[in-house]
């Protein structure tokens, strides 16, 4: 499977404006939708909606019927821009399926250094178990489309409280970060979603 990240920027405090054309629009568009959240901390009025395609070709067909529409995701006045790529999820990992899961997840996007996906992959496979022992992991995926390759990990929360406890107490173990990722990362981003109310997972 692969996975399609679309993350619309709108304009300031229209969110809870342009949420409900996409509960309308969403699932009338192709692909399966997994996620429709919202930024809650760090980059705010962003918009972010992951859906799963059986091919590239079905996720490159979507974004162009998208790209055509003269109404995208029904929200368009709303919209100031969009991005969307197509990625891949880290081959020992499960599926994200629909659920309650949340509600505050942590979305790191990292833009990675040529030449270092496959060591990168290597390194989170052998740290992962650890990790996954204080918390869970949605999702982990490397990007074939775009500007890349991108990296892409999703850690849901029950409470803000619960990231910080998880995340201070492995760093302090130090059984992460994986040793050596800072010197493949060009750059980091890190925002904070909750789920809007017709997300499948939230």
């Amino acid at each position: 499977m692969l996975y399609d990240v679309t993350t619309l920027s709108v304009r300031p405090a229209t969110p809870a404006r342009a949420l409900p054309r996409l509960e309308e629009a969403l699932p009338k568009a192709s692909g399966k939708l997994l996620a429709c959240w919202y930024t809650d901390i760090g980059t705010l009025n962003k918009i972010m909606i992951i859906r799963e395609y059986e091919s590239d070709r079905q996720a490159a067909e979507a974004r162009e019927a998208t790209a055509k529409s003269d109404n995208p995701f029904g929200a368009a006045e709303f919209i100031v821009s969009a991005t969307s790529d197509t990625y891949v999820l880290l081959p020992f990992l499960t599926a994200p399926q629909p659920g309650s899961h949340g509600p505050f997840f942590e979305v790191r996007d990292y833009l990675l250094k040529p030449g270092v996906l496959a060591g990168t992959i290597e390194r989170w496979q052998k740290a992962l178990p650890k990790r996954l022992e204080r918390s869970s992991l949605l999702a982990c995926m490397y990007s074939i489309s775009g500007e890349g390759p991108r990296w892409v990990h999703i850690w849901p929360y029950k409470s803000l409280d619960e990231r910080h406890s998880v995340r201070s107490g492995a760093v302090k173990d130090g059984i992460w970060p994986p040793p050596g990722g800072g010197d493949t990362l060009a750059t980091q981003q890190t925002d904070i979603f909750i789920p809007a109310a017709f997300s499948p997972i939230k």
